[in-house]
């Protein structure tokens, strides 16, 4: 059994400085220089420190992306409260928005730069994954992103206030978050092993990655008892998902297809 220590990690004055900002940084500059490394190494090497030029840019859109993407989830509740649209401290960012906001961005920086938008999908998508590892425990501190009760081994410890009304009777429960971290690094090895066998077929990669991870997402939704909105009974996550893996599936045929014409 575990339990956060709490969302705050230490405070500047009266000012909070909370566990899930920290991670949420570490997690994108790992991510950032896992793709610098790849594009460096299987890619153009002469190009790579490009790259660190505009992280900052995508990682600046990404965010917006995903904060735009939860907000528009939540409307119901924002439309209320506009203000806390900016608020991003605590939490709610979605992983879909700023997968979408960040391919768009790498496409036009991919043009401004002239480096193949393909080849950076896949280092970007590849470090994604690694990112996305690490960020999943900024769900832990905020105590979120959890499943069913259960009595496991590894059960987690969900504070009343963060609870669903119909489990308030409930203390411990599924840590979903580390299921999809555990999934996360186990996607990241699989890029990790096949990049140089598929950096001949660039973005080939990068539909693994969204078919791979859209599986995963799929699954820890299936076990997640609070996702952010549900349509029909299905969470909206796992309807993403699908559309993506579609998408993604008939992109690697095309990709497949190209690179055999």
């Amino acid at each position: 059994m575990f339990q956060s220590p709490g969302e705050v990690a230490f405070r500047i004055f009266d000012f909070p400085v909370y566990f899930y900002g920290i991670i949420l940084a570490f997690s994108i500059l790992v991510g950032v220089y896992a793709a610098y490394f790849l594009y460096k190494k299987f890619y153009e090497s002469e190009k790579a420190p490009n790259i660190i030029d505009f992280s900052p840019f995508i990682i600046l859109i990404g965010i917006a992306g995903a904060r735009l993407y939860y907000c528009l989830v939540n409307f119901s509740y924002y439309s209320l409260n506009p203000a806390e649209i900016f608020y991003i401290r605590q939490g709610g960012l979605s992983i879909h928005g700023m997968i979408i906001a960040g391919i768009i961005a790498l496409y036009f920086f991919g043009k401004k730069y002239k480096m193949s938008f393909l080849k950076l999908l896949d280092v970007f998508l590849c470090g994604t994954a690694l990112a996305q590892s690490i960020g999943r425990w900024g769900n832990f501190f905020n105590s979120e992103a959890f499943g069913y009760p259960t009595d496991l081994p590894w059960k987690l410890f969900i504070p009343q206030a963060h609870r669903p009304l119909e489990y308030m009777n409930y203390e411990y429960f599924h840590p979903a978050f580390l299921y999809e971290s555990i999934l996360d690094l186990v996607i990241f090895i699989i890029l990790i092993i096949l990049f140089k066998k598929f950096s001949q077929k660039p973005g080939t990669l990068a539909c693994l990655y969204l078919i791979l991870y859209s599986v995963a997402r799929i699954f820890v939704e299936h076990c997640r008892i609070d996702s952010v909105l549900n349509i029909a009974g299905f969470p909206v996550a796992q309807i993403i998902s699908l559309i993506i893996i579609i998408l993604a599936s008939a992109a690697a045929v095309f990709l497949s297809r190209r690179k055999a014409g």
